[in-house]
């Protein structure tokens, strides 16, 4: 099945665009639905939009030249409706799920996934955490990997703490909010987001069939509690 980035790219090329991979996806995916739906709703302004224009243009062509003015000044009020309706589609069309970006991520770090015994050191774990302003509870969880990577135009701290199912990916996204804890399964990852009030949310995911959501869902209750914020 598609994943919610391949889906998104089909529908923001063409709204109305119709297979049954893409029906699949609608019928399964939480967020996909209302992102349509904006789309959809995005187009019909444009296309009334651009009406407007075509009418303000044929009416300019009829009357008198004395109310050319008039409709000259409406034919560029139905220009900038149009201009500021493609800038909304550019700057404000909803950007790929937080759990899709989370997943694409992912896939440049795959050297994070080995299973080891060997901590992080102490001061390494230390600067990555200081950059959210946190540290975790000691021997709360075991950290085998600390880097302070970019994640939507910000640095957040990616970690891994070793578990009796393998290694669990923890992403502490400090300037992503959600309302709820959210689960997804996709792209051969497995996990949970989950809010952190005033302090954005935590993403903690597996790799393939490894373990279940009942278990990663545990895994990121106990990160919550060992975090402690400094500021």
């Amino acid at each position: 099945m598609i994943d919610c980035t391949q889906y998104r790219r089909a529908v923001l090329a063409d709204p109305q665009a119709e297979s049954p991979e893409l029906a699949e996806h609608l019928a399964q995916c939480q967020e996909c639905p209302a992102y349509r739906e904006r789309l959809l709703r995005f187009e019909g302004r444009l296309t009334r939009a651009l009406r407007i224009d075509a009418q303000v243009s044929r009416t300019r062509a009829e009357v008198p030249r004395l109310r050319v003015w008039r409709n000259g000044w409406l034919a560029m009020a139905a220009s900038l409706v149009v201009a500021l309706l493609v800038g909304t589609l550019w700057l404000g069309a909803p950007r790929a799920s937080l759990a899709a970006d989370v997943v694409a991520h992912m896939a440049g770090e795959p050297e994070a996934w080995a299973r080891t015994d060997v901590a992080v050191p102490a001061v390494d774990l230390a600067s990555v955490l200081a950059e959210a302003h946190m540290r975790l509870r000691p021997d709360a969880v075991m950290v085998s990997y600390a880097q302070s990577c970019l994640f939507r135009g910000r640095h957040v701290p990616h970690l891994v703490v070793q578990t009796d199912m393998g290694p669990v990916t923890v992403m502490v996204l400090v300037h992503e909010n959600v309302t709820a804890a959210r689960t997804f399964d996709e792209g051969g990852y497995r996990g949970t987001i989950v809010p952190v009030p005033g302090h954005g949310s935590i993403a903690v995911l597996v790799k393939g069939e490894q373990g279940d959501l009942a278990q990663v869902e545990s895994v990121a209750a106990r990160v919550k509690d060992a975090i402690v914020w400094t500021g």
